[in-house]
């Protein structure tokens, strides 16, 4: 019975470096040739969104483009974040020296 309460504190404890990890890790991308970029957490929390001055311009023709690079640069962001977390979890579970990971 105590194995099993050290492993599941070990697990919690875990779980608490993961989250300070993924909320440090910050991860950016852009779009449109750096007309829009994008700032975000490994939490996938949106830090902050840039939209450059000459996109606003554009954006008075053609709104939508703007949007889309928009969209195009969180995405992005939201893929790095991914990748960040998975690299993070497969880095502390090899930590562990179980056989297959």
């Amino acid at each position: 019975m105590n194995k099993m309460q050290e492993m599941l504190a070990q697990a919690r404890q875990m779980q608490q470096t993961m989250e300070q990890r993924l909320a440090a890790s910050i991860v950016e991308a852009e779009s449109g040739g750096g007309a829009v970029k994008a700032r975000m957490n490994g939490r996938k929390e949106l830090l902050s969104l840039t939209i450059a001055p000459s996109a606003v311009q554009a954006a008075a023709l053609d709104l939508t483009l703007l949007e889309d690079l928009i969209v195009a640069a969180v995405n992005t962001c939201v893929r790095k974040a991914d990748e960040a977390g998975a690299s993070n979890a497969a880095s502390m579970l090899g930590s562990l020296g179980l056989p297959g990971l």
